[in-house]
């Protein structure tokens, strides 16, 4: 029996993922098979974005929110709403694909450089990773106030695109192309603000506040913003979000000249195949 409620997505995970979708047909490879990562936090209209894009391609799901996304997107009678005879399904140990879909969930790992290793691990041989997170200059007039009042950081600081390029290379992908922008989000009101922060994530600053607060002291927090926080022309609280966009491929293994070296059956397999239609 499928949970009462399900969280749905939230909106800006949603406008990221329906802009990266966008990116996908600068790739020339048309995956056979893909595996959309942390599917919740990427968003239900952001993973109908893939299948629409590649209706032909298996598809899996894997981390965080995979087992509600299922009970959600891959009811056990009745008509899938994404794609007609489709079999959605938990990647299995070992599976590869050729490609790995993270929307909005990279800026929350706590090991980020695991979790790289982890998806080149789990790339075919030409296959690629797309990805968005969250940029430094996010949330920047929340960390204002925050400074202004002599309160802890709203949140980590988040990585640099650049960085991130570092970071794919470090991690053994070829070709990374890194893209940012930014999006201003409006709100009526210091509460209408506060809940969406809490639908994009918990704060793991380790220095935060690490009990319960007053109900007064929530008082003076909405009070704070409502005082501190930026305007719009039509009055409305302002917030920024910088969005980093990425993608990378995972290379052939090379053998260099007068070395010893060995490799895997399968990576002497990868190597003997056609050249990459392109990327």
């Amino acid at each position: 029996m499928l949970p009462p409620h399900l969280p749905d997505s939230p909106w800006l995970h949603e406008e990221v993922g329906r802009r990266m979708a966008e990116r996908l047909p600068w790739i020339k490879l048309q995956p056979r098979s893909w595996l959309n990562w942390a599917p919740l936090v990427g968003g239900e209209q952001s993973h109908a974005a893939v299948l629409k894009t590649y209706p032909e391609a298996q598809v899996c799901l894997d981390g965080p929110g995979t087992d509600l996304a299922l009970a959600r997107w891959a009811p056990a009678r009745g008509w899938n709403p994404f794609r007609r005879g489709a079999k959605l399904a938990k990647a299995a140990p070992g599976q590869a694909v050729d490609l790995v879909w993270a929307n909005m969930s990279l800026h929350a790992e706590p090991e980020p450089a695991a979790r790289l290793a982890d998806w080149f691990a789990r790339l075919n041989t030409d296959g690629f990773l797309m990805f968005a997170c969250l940029g430094p200059d996010s949330l920047r007039e929340l960390r204002a106030v925050h400074e202004r009042m002599g309160w802890p950081e709203p949140a980590l600081p988040f990585v640099d695109m650049h960085d991130w390029g570092d970071r794919l290379v470090g991690a053994g992908f070829a070709e990374p192309v890194m893209d940012m922008e930014r999006i201003v989000l409006t709100y009526s009101e210091p509460a209408a603000l506060l809940d969406e922060l809490r639908g994009l994530g918990r704060n793991r600053h380790p220095q935060r506040f690490g009990a319960l607060r007053s109900r007064a002291w929530g008082t003076r927090y909405r009070e704070a913003l409502a005082q501190g926080l930026p305007r719009s022309e039509e009055g409305r609280l302002q917030l920024t979000f910088e969005v980093v966009y990425g993608h990378a491929f995972k290379p052939r293994p090379r053998i260099k000249p007068g070395e010893a070296s060995a490799i895997s059956l399968d990576d002497m397999r990868n190597m003997l195949r056609a050249p990459r239609a392109g990327g």
